[in-house]
This record gives structure tokens, sequence and C-alpha cells, in this order.
């Protein structure tokens, strides 16, 4: 008896119904959509900001007294020691990294800084490099060919394809590989391969500084860092801290405007429901009235069209997630040029905030228990 009456209440007043119903799955297609990318947040952030180069930097530790110092009077470190420690972590868990030796020698009698690495790597440990011309050597044995910076490429009219001379102490004649835009100080650097600088530098198996770029938000990122500072207990390893600082605030204010939306969504379809529950409370006195004189308990009466609200509620929120994948699809491709995959758990998730958003909407048919049956039979 109780289901047919619900059904019945739920095939009356379809207008109301289906204007509450529209308030339902509107709220519950943004609400999913917003979970289902909050959910993913973390990864998508961290691979963007992956896009940003290098996010840890490990070189010896200031003050170290040492004869065989670089440019920068910092010690040199043993490159096969930091490349056989390194090879021995989880691959997954590097997304590039390189050593670099840095000199400054002569072009033409004009002094330019020499970076020598792995020129392999440069595309990978800095994705936001432009290169005109061909691909990077895939070698990382000395093959006479480099990488140059766009402000040096202009002043010594450089091009891919092009010779270039560099002395230090020995004159070398190197073939221009391709031209880089970095926007930053590398635009005026000439990048060779790592074993030409070591020659060039007579430093044989030594390096300044070795970058890696390592996926996952800060925590993950210092957990790294941690972890490489116990296997190398005698060299810095720091993170770059405009990188993983950055990376954190933004999380944190884009979690915050989130669940900011997330929560007015849901105060304004319960407002949405209140409106239309109020409307169809003063329509249904006559039952509810009819409903007590015939024996109907309050409890009965109210529980009968609070169902019919959570009801409506639970295929809103059904309806609605359907929905949301598909706007969180959409949002993916926009923001972050990739689909966001739908995330299950926001399911139950979203039903419930549904339920509960149409059950306190639900107010003034809670009133309805008041009702006086001889008022409504007498047509008061």
């Amino acid at each position: 008896m109780f289901g047919r009456l619900l059904m019945r209440l739920l095939c009356g007043s379809r207008g109301r119904l289906a204007v509450t119903l529209v308030a339902l799955v509107s709220g519950a297609t943004v609400i999913s959509a917003l979970v289902n990318v909050e959910l993913d947040l973390d990864a998508r952030l961290a691979q963007e900001f992956r896009s940003l180069g290098a996010n840890i930097v490990i070189s010896s530790k200031p003050g170290m007294a040492s004869a065989d110092a670089g440019p920068s009077s910092r010690p040199l470190l043993e490159q096969s020691q930091l490349e056989s420690g390194l090879r021995s972590l989880d691959t997954h868990r590097v997304v590039a990294s390189a050593p670099y030796l840095h000199l400054v020698g002569r072009v033409d009698q004009d002094a330019v800084v020499i970076a020598g690495t792995w020129l392999d790597q440069t595309a990978r440990l800095e994705p936001t490099w432009k290169v005109e011309g061909g691909s990077p050597p895939s070698s990382r044995a000395d093959l006479g060919q480099c990488l140059v910076g766009r402000n040096v490429a202009r002043h010594f009219n450089l091009h891919p394809g092009s010779a270039v001379r560099v002395n230090y102490p020995e004159r070398v004649r190197l073939s221009v590989a391709g031209v880089m835009e970095t926007g930053s100080s590398e635009d005026n650097q000439i990048f060779v391969s790592l074993p030409l600088a070591q020659r060039l530098a007579a430093r044989p198996n030594r390096i300044e500084v070795w970058e890696l770029s390592v996926p996952g938000n800060a925590e993950r990122v210092a957990a790294f860092v941690h972890d490489l500072a116990s296997r190398f207990p005698d060299l810095d390893v720091q993170p770059i801290r405009q990188v993983t600082l950055a990376e954190g605030d933004l999380l944190g204010r884009v979690r915050g405007l989130i669940m900011g939306m997330a929560l007015l969504i849901l105060v304004l379809t319960a407002l949405c429901v209140l409106a239309t529950m109020a409307a169809l409370a003063m329509e249904r006195r006559q039952d509810v009235g009819l409903m007590k004189a015939l024996g109907g308990s309050i409890s009965r009466v109210v529980g009968l069209f609070l169902a019919e609200v959570g009801t409506m509620g639970a295929v809103g929120g059904i309806v609605g997630c359907l929905f949301g994948v598909a706007l969180s699809a959409w949002m993916g491709r926009r923001v972050f040029g990739t689909s966001i995959s739908a995330r299950w758990e926001t399911f139950p998730l979203t039903i419930s905030l549904m339920i509960g958003v149409a059950l306190a909407g639900a107010l003034p048919l809670r009133l309805l228990g008041r009702v006086k049956p001889a008022v409504i039979l007498r047509g008061d």
C-alpha cells in the first residue's frame, strides 16, 4: 500500500516535481564533475608542474673544502658514483635527469657560458624549451654537436647546421644541431655533450650538479628527496622551492575553490527544492487531511512525502552523476589537455548529497503533519 501511494504521488503534480528533478540533476551534475576533478587534481597538477622542468638538484654541500672545484667554487661531484646510485632507484619515479658541468669559454673573443650535459635529456627535463632544427643527439658520447641559446644564435648569426668554434683553452669546432628558446638565462649559453665539456675542462668523470624531474605532489617530492639524501649523505639534495611550493600553494587554492563552489551549488539546489516543495505543500493540504481522517498516523503521512522527495533526490543524483562524468571529461580536455577518467566513488557520494539536499529542502512537507482533518473536511 505504501508503495502504491508513493507511485501515485510521483505521478501527480508532475510540473512541480519536474522542476525539482531538474534542479537536483543540475546540482548533481556540477557536484559530481567537481568531485571527479578534485580526486584527479593531484595527479593532473603534478603532470602540469613537471612541464616546468627539474624539481630536484643534487650538488656538493656548501663549505666543503676541495681542490677539485668548478666555476661556482663548489667541489665537483663524481659522475660515476652518482650515476650508479641513481640507476638503482625505481625508474618510474624519475621522468628525466641529467648532470651538468659549466665552463666559461670564448667564441670570437666574446665570453660565453658552456654547459655540458646529456643533450638527449634536455627535451624531457625541460619540456617548455623550444628547439629549432633537428632533435638533440640521442648519444651521450662526444659527437661534436651542440645546442645554442636564442641570444647566442642571434649574436653570432648561427642557425641549425652552422659551425661554431669554441675556445677553452683548446679550440674545437662544433656543429649546431638546434637553436633553443628557453625564456631564461639558458638563451645565453651553448649546450655541448658532457664528455666534451669534461675534456675541455680537464675534469674527467666530474660534474657540478645533477638535476632530476620527479612526478608527484610536494609531499611525494619531499619523500623522494629524503630517500636521495639517505643514499647520498655527503651531498646536498634539495627540491627547487619555487616549483614545489608553487605546486602545493596552487593545489590548496584550487581545492578550496572547488569546495566553495560545491557548497554553493548544494545551497542553491536546496533553496530551489525548498521553494518548489513549499508550493507543493499548499496543494496537498486536502490530501493530508483526508489521510489523517481515515486513520493515517502523522509519522506515516510525513514519511510518505519524505520518501517521495528522497526518491527524487536519488534519481536526480544518479542521472546527474552520468552527466557529471561527461562534464568532468570535457573540463579535463579544456584545462589539462586530457580527459579526466571517471572515479566511481563519486557516485555514492553525489547520490547521498542529493538525497540529503532534497530532504533538507522538503521542510515545508514536514509541516503537513500539523494539518487538522476537521478544518480540511469543513472546507476551511
